[in-house]
């Protein structure tokens, strides 16, 4: 604990509010609420915690916090910030689960579409569907049964959906509101749980088409008949007042959370919601923040109620949410929270030993890397890499490691401008410079470790350029190969040595999948720009074949071989005009003329 978090803590207040702790570089990585901010913040640099909290206790150099007035404003506060400057220590929301819905576009002529999206369109979502492809048959039926508009954009004239009855014309003739309004009325009275109606009449259908002998029109009842029950039967029905709400239930083990959501629609339990996360604030706090960035996400819309948990401040999340939040007493209500609870309690049971393991290969990677090397915690890595095909289109990369994690986001590919063709040394010099340039020009964040794929000699130019040139202070590392290019050592240090480090360790494991992966992606951007050099040089010249034609003759024939290959008729197959196919065909095939 340094001096200036040991000032602060003895003049925090004794009133609720937010804590933001920082890292060193004054970045944000991690924001709480508190009821007593004084308890609360001095806890964490107090008594013995496990791991990961130990780990964000190591990381913040200062903190700062921010008084209210109450708890939900408080809460409402910590929202802000998280979404705001998204901390690396707080609940990633990254789950890109999905369910479709059925929408009525608010349209002056609407269409019945299915969507995974749900917008603030003043549109109408019924959802969401476990099964997207009854969802998708469903909306079939209804286009069927309604005749609503079906074109993303109105024709000039009718098209068949007029003709077979399912559709007004919108596009030639001028349809009243009120005829749309009646049966957007039905169609939701419908997807609300008015079924049995649509079905009862389809089955009359069906009877009066077989009894006329059209079995064809029958059978078309029967399979639309056969949709809607396959919806209906993948819905448990767990409540009989047909209400639609969200049921929350949760459960802790050592420092991880587990939330169940269980989606009740119309009284049956149609889907789930699972997500498991580490916390290092009080569970009762977790959870609230959890459930207030669950309905910021835009495929999770509020029901008409919520349950959750006796354990839970009802009242903050009424407020917060500005809908009804119950903590059933008894009965089946009561039931289906205590199901949400069990079923967290097993989820984080069964997936917690897979979660420790993760830690160790990641997080715990980097703490072993640490270790070994005596230096901060290195939990962003980023790595660097050369090549070049025979000194021929020398480009360079860089991987990014959160965590132990690749952030793939954060990769970036070079081509080397300035040094000599073989210039590894001076390759690397360059790369380096205009990477962490960049990084204090636009203020990015600074790496905890920098990783050179090779050895002493590029080791000492990154250094040059980190320490002498910018004045940075960042520890670089070098990681040798041995003769079969498999990683072999780790240099560190002024002069580099060898790092002793077990082979068999998962700091060692770390350290191998960066260096495959920046090679990886060194090698893959080389080739891109090999085969993109080759397809310049062989169709330069080419009167009529532009970037965009090389483009398209590389992505059809898959390499130059092949279009040096192809006939005229196979060159106007992947879409160039029968006349510069002939000009391509004869470039590669006709031995040019002899001038005299």
């Amino acid at each position: 604990m340094n001096a200036i978090i040991k000032a602060k803590l003895e003049i925090l207040p004794n009133e609720s509010g937010c804590y933001i702790m920082k890292d060193r570089q004054g970045t944000i990585i991690y924001v709480g609420k508190a009821k007593v901010l004084k308890n609360r913040v001095r806890s964490y640099f107090t008594g013995s915690h496990d791991g990961k909290t130990a780990r964000l206790v190591s990381e913040i150099e200062d903190f700062e916090y921010i008084v209210t007035s109450s708890d939900l404003e408080a809460l409402i506060l910590e929202l802000n910030l998280i979404k705001l400057h998204d901390p690396k220590y707080n609940v990633k929301l990254t789950d890109d689960k999905t369910y479709p819905y059925i929408k009525i576009t608010n349209e002056r002529y609407p269409r019945i579409i299915t969507t995974r999206k749900v917008k603030k369109d003043k549109a109408k979502y019924f959802g969401p569907y476990p099964n997207a492809y009854a969802a998708n048959e469903t909306r079939k039926l209804l286009d069927r049964l309604y005749p609503l508009r079906k074109c993303t954009h109105l024709p000039n004239q009718v098209c068949l959906y007029y003709h077979l009855g399912q559709c007004l014309a919108p596009c030639v003739k001028d349809i009243e509101k009120q005829v749309y309004d009646v049966m957007i009325d039905e169609i939701s009275k419908f997807l609300n749980g008015g079924v049995e109606e649509i079905k009862q009449d389809l089955q009359q259908k069906m009877i009066d088409a077989a009894e006329n002998l059209e079995f064809e029109r029958a059978k078309e009842f029967r399979d639309l008949i056969a949709h809607i029950d396959q919806i209906m039967e993948k819905q448990k029905i767990v409540t009989d007042d047909l209400s639609n709400r969200d049921v929350f239930g949760y459960a802790v083990e050592k420092g991880w959370m587990c939330v169940q959501v269980f989606f009740v629609r119309q009284g049956k339990l149609i889907e789930r919601d699972v997500s498991i996360f580490p916390i290092y604030n009080e569970p009762e706090e977790e959870f609230l923040t959890f459930v207030g960035r669950f309905y910021e996400q835009p495929h999770h819309l509020l029901p008409k109620e919520i349950f959750v948990p006796k354990s839970i401040d009802v009242t903050i999340l009424q407020k917060l949410l500005d809908v009804k939040v119950v903590t059933p007493k008894r009965g089946s209500k009561k039931e289906l929270v205590d199901l949400a609870m069990k079923n967290a309690e097993i989820a984080i049971h069964e997936k917690f030993q897979l979660i420790e393991r993760q830690e160790e290969r990641t997080v715990g990677a980097c703490e072993a890397l640490a270790e070994a090397m005596q230096i901060p915690l290195p939990l962003r890595i980023e790595a660097f890499d050369n090549s070049h095909m025979h000194g021929a289109d020398p480009v360079s990369a860089m991987v990014v490691f959160i965590d132990g994690k690749p952030a793939k986001k954060e990769y970036r590919k070079y081509k080397t401008r300035e040094a000599a063709k073989h210039d590894d040394y001076g390759a690397m010099q360059e790369v380096i410079r205009r990477r962490y340039t960049r990084v204090l020009r636009e203020n990015l964040p600074l790496p905890d470790l920098i990783l050179i794929d090779g050895g002493k000699g590029q080791m000492e130019v990154a250094r040059e350029v980190i320490e002498d040139e910018l004045g940075l202070v960042i520890p670089i590392a070098g990681l040798a190969k041995d003769e079969k290019h498999n990683t072999s050592q780790l240099l560190f240090g002024t002069p580099p040595e060898v790092v002793p480090l077990k082979r068999t360790s998962d700091g060692f494991y770390l350290l191998q999948r960066i260096q495959d992966e920046v090679h990886r992606f060194a090698i893959t951007f080389l080739r891109q720009q090999h085969q993109t050099n080759a397809i310049t040089s062989v169709l330069d010249g080419i009167e009529g074949v532009g970037p965009k034609r090389k483009q398209q003759l590389m992505k059809h024939f898959g390499s130059v071989k092949k279009i040096r290959e192809a006939s005229e008729l196979q060159l106007q197959e992947s879409g160039v005009p029968a006349k510069l196919a002939e000009v391509i065909y004869r470039h590669f095939h006709e031995a040019p003329l002899n001038k005299e």
